[in-house]
């Protein structure tokens, strides 16, 4: 079967047909450095890491760009008005725009890491993008689609652009004056949107990079039409982003970029939903509002929070909740017990049987497939992964066939990496004396003696042992 996917363009599931065939090209929206990550901006990301896991899964050669944003990008997007976010940091902290853009790009790269994202092939950076903004700006102003006001600032004009609307939905008429758009007397309409500006307070400024040009910043939208057409030319398979950036964002990006090739330029967009937090919409004045390092520093792992974050469709809102990720943590333990214990039957650690998973295996891996080939169903394909871990559960396999099973858990945490690698085998045979001690541990902790359970965890762990908690009870495993 091939590969579905929801269209926003088109509105509809459409199959995944490259522009050449056997590879395929793709844009997210990436971060703007203003700010430390949050789970909302992450889920968005998520969802792009997992496209592009389950496009390589199923054999196609994938290139991923995930831009930086650090600089132009305003504090009110869909009005295109207020300041932009950087400078506004700045004058928050006391510190320099362009250290704010180096400490938060620093803290999400650590952040995918944690949270397990295959790095993209390239995240580059709007500020190191300049010139090629400025050919695009230059190509616009030529032909007259674009032009230049007296302070120097340059705009789009929407209405050279007669499919404008066509990604969002939004009828041009229906924007009224000052009410989704800003008012600004320098404009022909004022819902044309900026792709150069000048101000000479702003502290990120280059010489223009087209004719004619004074001392500015780029707008938003010039960026990533810019970025993306250096790296994947002017026509993409898929362009990702939140629901937030389709308009305008995204639909400034489809009309400069197309304005300026004559071509189509992207084939599939995707949107993934928004993220409330206890059923609201997060907001810091509520109290809901979690970084990625906030949740972290309550105790949970990368692994628990990416769990927490990937398990709903992503073109359905999901709720996040502490309990969630509680939640998240015991399916990932159920999964990555089911796993032990099937590489310990495969090294003779445990008894084999003659049960055959081989049937079973392939059904649940045809399932996934399945699954996700259609729009990217991650919440049916946890659910086969659940059920086959089950069924493992119930059996007493052979020994070859656990290896078949392992294959698929595999094959699943190389697409969703939510679960961990495969456990290591528990070794048997603790000595006595061990045993006698994680009892001793047990006892203490029992007392809520803290101090000498935590003696009694350092004793072991010096004799090369270490004690794994699980739901079932303690034991023992060999360092």
């Amino acid at each position: 079967m091939p590969i579905r996917l929801y269209n926003s363009l088109t509105r509809r599931l459409d199959e995944l047909r490259p522009l050449e065939p056997g590879k395929v090209t793709m844009y997210h929206c990436g971060p703007t450095v203003y700010s430390s990550p949050h789970i909302g901006n992450f889920r968005s990301f998520l969802f792009a890491d997992v496209l592009r896991r389950f496009v390589e899964d199923q054999g196609y050669q994938v290139t991923q760009v995930m831009n930086v944003t650090d600089v132009g990008h305003l504090t009110n997007d869909d009005i295109e008005s207020g300041e932009d976010k950087m400078e506004a940091a700045s004058k928050k902290t006391g510190r320099t725009a362009w250290e704010i853009a180096k400490q938060y790009e620093d803290e999400f790269h650590e952040c995918q890491r944690l949270l397990h994202v295959r790095m993209p092939h390239h995240m580059p950076r709007a500020t190191d993008f300049i010139a090629q903004m400025g050919v695009i700006i230059d190509d616009l102003l030529a032909k007259g689609v674009a032009y230049q006001v007296d302070n120097g600032d340059v705009y789009f004009e929407i209405a050279k652009f007669p499919d404008y609307g066509k990604l969002s939905g939004k009828v041009i008429d229906e924007l009224e004056d000052g009410a989704r758009v800003a008012v600004n007397e320098k404009k022909k309409d004022p819902r044309d949107f900026a792709l150069w500006k000048t101000d000479h307070k702003h502290q990120m400024q280059w010489d223009a990079p087209f004719r004619s040009g004074l001392r500015g910043f780029p707008g938003w939208h010039i960026e990533c039409s810019a970025m993306s057409s250096h790296y994947l030319g002017h026509q993409i398979d898929i362009h990702t982003g939140g629901e937030d950036n389709m308009f305008p964002h995204h639909e400034c990006e489809i009309a400069q970029s197309e304005a300026h090739t004559h071509k189509q330029f992207v084939s599939i967009w995707m949107h993934a939903r928004h993220l409330l937090v206890d059923n609201k919409k997060m907001s810091k004045s509520l109290g809901n509002f979690f970084t990625v390092q906030d949740v972290l520093k309550k105790g949970y792992t990368g692994l628990e929070l990416r769990f927490a974050l990937v398990r709903g469709h992503y073109r359905q809102q999901l709720n996040f909740t502490l309990k969630g990720l509680d939640e998240a943590r015991a399916a990932i333990a159920r999964v990555q017990q089911c796993r032990q214990r099937l590489v310990r039957i495969r090294l003779g650690h445990e008894s084999a049987g003659a049960a055959d998973l081989t049937a079973a295996t392939a059904q649940a891996d045809a399932k996934f497939t399945a699954t996700m080939q259609e729009d990217l169903n991650v919440s049916e394909a946890l659910g086969v992964v659940f059920e086959f871990a089950s069924e493992c559960n119930r059996a007493q396999p052979t020994a070859s066939s656990c290896q078949q099973a392992l294959r698929f858990f595999a094959r699943v945490e190389d697409v969703l990496a939510c679960f961990g690698q495969e456990p290591m085998a528990v070794e048997d045979g603790a000595p006595a004396e061990l045993q006698a001690l994680l009892q001793q541990r047990q006892d203490a902790k029992k007392k809520k003696d803290w101090v000498a359970a935590d003696a009694v965890r350092d004793q072991i762990a010096r004799a090369g042992w270490k004690i794994v908690d699980t739901p079932q009870g303690a034991r023992l495993e060999k360092v």
